[in-house]
């Protein structure tokens, strides 16, 4: 069922091949999707810590991929943290606007160049972490994508927040069996992953949330000691319960919370920090302070290993991955691109169980594989 598309791209060189390959350098999948020829996208117009502010949707034409990319349509896409200090152009000053929007995505290819058609076809299952994936239909190299059995959203919380979690914690947090770790925003995206891999390294594991539900849902996947922040002063409870202190704090909300932790801190604790909620939709983003902050370098050497790892624990059951698509929010699910606002905001309200996910396009009609 592949049509194969006439090329737009530069004059073919004079050279004469054996085999002239030039007239279709890449494939793209008209008859199954129905290819649209425009789509809605996010795009950071100017820099704010409010989304709302900073970003706006706009249509632009579906763009072509290259010789070595995929060209894929988003089915899922994840909501980070990071998506507020991106479009507040945090990470990288020099970006000006309009960029385009969000980390993640998942979904399947409907287009591909010819170099990419070596490893991929089209209906392949794939999922992303580069920029970009606020979009229907996202470009993204084939080497940089990620092959996954099914389009679930499950997988995409590997792709940051699991990601993090372990090598954030294999490199930094040093773990040794026995020892006492915190996790801050334990039920959500990234922390519930911390709160597993410390449970597997043999530790005791103390989680901080904000609800009895999320209590509940900690201890279901193996958290000693879940403290609802809202019904007990943590630090009254820390200092009670583990009066030699933490040995380790895997920490991503800031402000307050961030204090009480290192207060609470062993003699030879460490502190890695993740990120931070609270201090985000602040005009500089951080509140004054020094910990060990996970440096992006050291994120892309692991990757391969931290996937790898996952993708097999998951496989055999050994792994919870919690997805929050919205069912319980206010206004229903999050589906639509537009959803992603409301999925931000949800996020920061505190509201998430689970990592939060916008699932951008329904499956696709008569396609077997979902």
């Amino acid at each position: 069922g592949l049509r194969l598309a006439l090329s737009v791209g530069p004059r073919v060189p004079a050279r004469r091949y054996i085999i002239d390959m030039s007239y279709s350098s890449h494939f793209m999948d008209y008859k199954r999707t129905a290819m649209p020829s425009a789509m809605k996208k996010l795009v950071v117009t100017q820099l704010s810590p409010h989304f709302r502010e900073a970003v706006r949707v706009q249509t632009v034409p579906v763009p072509t991929p290259g010789n070595e990319e995929l060209l894929i349509r988003n089915r899922f896409v994840g909501i980070n943290a990071s998506d507020i200090n991106y479009s507040a152009g945090r990470y990288d000053p020099t970006v000006k606007p309009p960029f385009d929007a969000g980390f993640e995505g998942i979904g399947e290819v409907v287009g591909l160049g010819l170099g990419a058609s070596s490893d991929y076809t089209i209906g392949d299952t794939v999922a992303y972490f580069r920029n970009g994936a606020f979009a229907e239909y996202t470009i993204a190299p084939a080497k940089e994508c990620i092959r996954v059995p099914l389009v679930k959203p499950e997988f995409l919380t590997l792709l940051v927040s699991g990601a993090t979690a372990y090598i954030a914690l294999k490199r930094l947090g040093d773990l040794t069996k026995g020892e006492t770790v915190l996790v801050t925003a334990a039920a959500g995206g990234t922390g519930q992953f911390a709160v597993q891999f410390a449970k597997q390294a043999g530790c005791h594991v103390i989680g901080t949330c904000s609800t009895n539900e999320k209590a509940g849902f900690l201890k279901s996947i193996g958290c000693d000691r879940p403290i609802n922040y809202k019904e007990e002063n943590l630090g009254e409870t820390l200092r009670k319960e583990y009066p030699k202190g933490i040995d380790v704090v895997y920490e991503s909300i800031g402000g307050s919370i961030l204090d009480v932790a290192v207060n609470c801190l062993a003699q030879k604790g460490r502190l890695i920090v993740i990120g931070f909620i609270s201090g985000y939709q602040s005009a500089s983003g951080i509140p004054a302070f020094k910990g060990a902050t996970l440096p992006v370098k050291l994120l892309q050497n692991d990757y391969g290993e931290a996937m790898g790892k996952m993708m097999r624990m998951l496989a055999k059951g050994e792994l919870a991955c919690e997805v929050d698509c919205g069912d319980m929010a206010e206004e229903g699910r999050f589906s639509g691109l537009e959803s992603v606002f409301r999925a931000v905001d949800y996020m920061y309200a505190g509201k998430n169980l689970g990592k939060v996910v916008v699932e951008v396009a329904p499956a696709a009609q008569g396609n077997s594989k979902l």
